[in-house]
């Protein structure tokens, strides 16, 4: 394909400019992955079947006939509306092997080599794929067709038993941990990991990300510790888990403040500022009873003023004390302002988008959105088109629903 053919998704600037992606997957973890990669420069063309159910495109409230939460994972991409199932897809998908050499799946094991599209099938067609899917459990082990989600992830690694209140148990977290931490991340890593090794050896490889493996490593010096011989760490016992002072904290009004102040110049600034100098040397008694009773008596301190009259006061020093901000305030706060967190593009339509923008920042790339996630199929004949498919082509593919 030459470079005046890109289509506009392609053309963002990026030290992944080069890169082009076939991105297989739906709802979160693989599409948010690949957000991230179109974010830093990649190109990234969705292969979405016409049939499938696609939860993400339905979350209301909706721009461009799909979720605002689509339009923002799946932004800067091209969609090809594609059956996987039908007998002319595997030519398709062969043809855009041609320079399209990093896939990214999240089927259940066996169903994309069901379908003829397995790592071996795709790298007998262009040896430099690299093949990066993503599943619950892996592709191997006892529990590789088991169905599940972030909630069951986290459960089955151990991060939950320790994520939580004594009184209640595990507790939902705000955001899909495995999902995107678990899922997400390490798939990013890893695929650009195999991209520098193929820059030595001309070789792609397989990548197999499962997000309960990752939610395990994540519970990182927890685990460490207890592999190391230490307890098991439970409900609210370690530093930074509820064990300590280190905690959230209900003011006046209800809203809360994040008590951070572990180290001895923050504990010594904060306690200083609540007006009890003096408890300074309870912070760091490593006896349960005796840091919840601490936790009890700043508890009581903070509860007599609101956020409001504390604000002030933890902004004018170093004591890692912030507030609790809900989403309005925190996509309003200026730090995040100036840092381009904040982003604005529009809809086909010319209705303004806002998005949350790319938290890593390049010196020598100026990273930007260049279109909302689109509308399903939207580039099939454009993208057939660029790879030498004739009008008469494209329309018997049509036709016949090859694409929609």
């Amino acid at each position: 394909m030459t470079p005046d053919k890109q289509s506009e998704a392609s053309t963002a600037r990026g030290p992944l400019s080069g890169l082009k992606i076939l991105d297989f997957s739906t709802l979160l973890p693989g599409p948010y992955a690949t957000q991230l990669l179109a974010d830093m420069g990649a190109e990234v063309l969705r292969i979405e079947a016409p049939a499938r159910f696609d939860m993400m495109r339905e979350v209301e409230p909706k721009v461009n006939g799909a979720s605002y939460s689509h339009a923002s994972v799946n932004r800067s991409k091209r969609s090809l509306a594609l059956d996987l199932k039908h007998p002319d897809a595997i030519s398709i998908v062969s043809k855009l092997l041609a320079d399209h050499d990093i896939v990214v799946e999240q089927f259940r094991p066996g169903v994309m080599q069901r379908l003829g599209l397995g790592y071996e099938a795709l790298a007998a067609i262009n040896p430099r794929v690299i093949y990066c899917s993503i599943t619950g459990y892996g592709q191997t082990g006892p529990l590789k067709d088991r169905a599940g989600h972030d909630i069951n992830y986290l459960s089955l690694s151990g991060m939950a038993s320790f994520s939580g209140r004594q009184e209640t148990g595990p507790v939902l977290s705000g955001t899909q941990i495995a999902d995107v931490g678990g899922g997400s991340h390490h798939a990013v890593m890893g695929i650009l990991a195999a991209v520098i090794e193929r820059h030595s050896t001309g070789k792609g490889q397989a990548i197999d990300i499962s997000m309960s493996d990752a939610a395990l490593a994540m519970t990182t010096m927890f685990g460490a510790s207890y592999l190391g011989g230490g307890p098991l760490p439970g409900y609210a016992s370690e530093m930074l888990n509820g064990g300590t002072f280190y905690d959230y904290y209900r003011t006046a009004d209800d809203r809360h403040l994040s008590v951070g102040s572990l180290e001895p110049q923050f504990s010594k600034a904060f306690f200083a500022a609540i007006g009890k100098p003096e408890w300074q040397s309870r912070a760091g008694n490593p006896d349960h009873s005796a840091q919840m009773e601490l936790k009890a008596d700043i508890q009581s301190v903070l509860a007599q003023k609101t956020l409001a009259q504390w604000q002030p006061l933890f902004a004018a020093i170093d004591a890692c004390v912030e507030p609790v901000l809900t989403l309005a305030e925190a996509t309003e706060l200026e730090h995040f302002k100036a840092r381009n967190m904040i982003v604005q593009t529009s809809a086909p339509d010319g209705t303004p988008v806002r998005q949350l923008g790319c938290p890593i920042k390049f010196s020598g790339s100026d990273l930007e959105v260049t279109a909302i996630g689109a509308r399903l199929g939207e580039h099939s004949r454009a993208v057939l088109e660029e790879y030498g498919y004739s009008e008469s082509a494209i329309n018997t593919l049509l036709e016949t629903g090859a694409i929609c």
